[in-house]
């Protein structure tokens, strides 16, 4: 696999994109909470701005997280800091799968839920939305560790492009 020495603009922009859009999903979930649980009572799966809302940014996010991941593949990803020891390598590397694994199966499970009416679907989800929570929560812990405890300068990544 090719490691360039940073990453290009357009994996740093689909990155800080791809972060305010959850965000923004995580927010503004309850509209499309209420209406799902209306539909369960009630069978009817109405659309509404918030079910709307939810749904295209739900797309949105699949659709950039396979770009992500297709520039990726293409160009590559720096290789892990310096001063960052192999057994967190390993699981920086894991927990980096495991995002974009959630970021596919979460619009995934959301359009089987409310599309194909399906509560198991549902259920996932909603455990699929805790997990990766917990990912980011992970994610931002250790670049915090990596910016204050090992000094690695990692934060620059995401933040200059290296084209």
């Amino acid at each position: 696999m090719k490691n360039p020495s940073g990453y290009s603009r357009m994996q740093i922009i689909l990155h800080w994109v791809v972060v305010v859009l959850v965000a923004l999903q995580y927010l503004l979930h309850d509209g499309i909470s209420d209406a799902y649980d209306i539909a369960e009572e009630t069978g009817v799966y109405a659309l509404s701005a918030p079910v709307i809302g939810h749904i295209a940014g739900g797309a949105l996010i699949l659709l950039l997280a396979c770009w992500r991941l297709i520039l990726r593949n293409d160009r590559g990803v720096p290789a892990p800091p310096e001063g960052e020891p192999e057994p967190f390598r390993r699981l920086s590397h894991l927990a980096h799968l495991a995002v974009y694994a959630l970021l596919i199966l979460l619009p995934v499970s959301g359009a089987l839920a409310w599309g194909g009416q399906i509560e198991a679907a549902g259920d996932a989800h909603e455990v699929l939305k805790m997990l990766l929570l917990l990912l980011i929560l992970a994610h931002v812990g250790a670049v915090a560790v990596h910016q204050l405890v090992w000094k690695t300068g990692l934060m620059k990544r995401m933040m200059r492009a290296q084209d």
